[in-house]
């Protein structure tokens, strides 16, 4: 079983920045993409940024100059800068990573955190 445990979301005015933090941890073989959705209130999930085992990264347009996301493979975990931080980027963040568990055949799952919420103040 794996888990994913988000931090570092909270409140930011207009401009400010926060790190997002994941952690994965289980029986875990390798984690291999890994990458952070958002989901405002009432709208659909969609993914920010995501890392993959090699380091290429992908952003949505709406974040790229702004966010950028990182990993530290030691500790299973991946990172979201978020500079910059405008009204629109309000929302519950949701960490999600593609990882193999020790069995007998290694298969690849996603699993997906709770969310941490990033919410704007005026």
């Amino acid at each position: 079983q794996v888990q994913l445990v988000e931090s570092g979301g909270g409140s930011v005015q207009s401009g400010g920045s926060l790190r997002l933090s994941c952690a994965a941890s289980g029986s875990i073989f390798s984690v291999d993409n890994m990458g952070w959705y958002r989901q405002p209130s009432g709208k659909q999930r969609e993914l920010v940024a995501e890392i993959f085992s090699d380091g290429k990264t992908n952003y949505v347009d709406s974040v790229k100059g702004r966010f950028t996301i990182s990993r530290e493979n030691a500790k299973n975990t991946v990172y979201l800068k978020m500079n910059s931080l405008k009204p629109e980027d309000t929302a519950i963040y949701i960490c999600n990573a593609a990882v193999r568990v020790y069995s007998s055949d290694y298969r690849q799952n996603n699993y997906w955190g709770r969310g941490t919420q990033v919410t704007f103040s005026s």
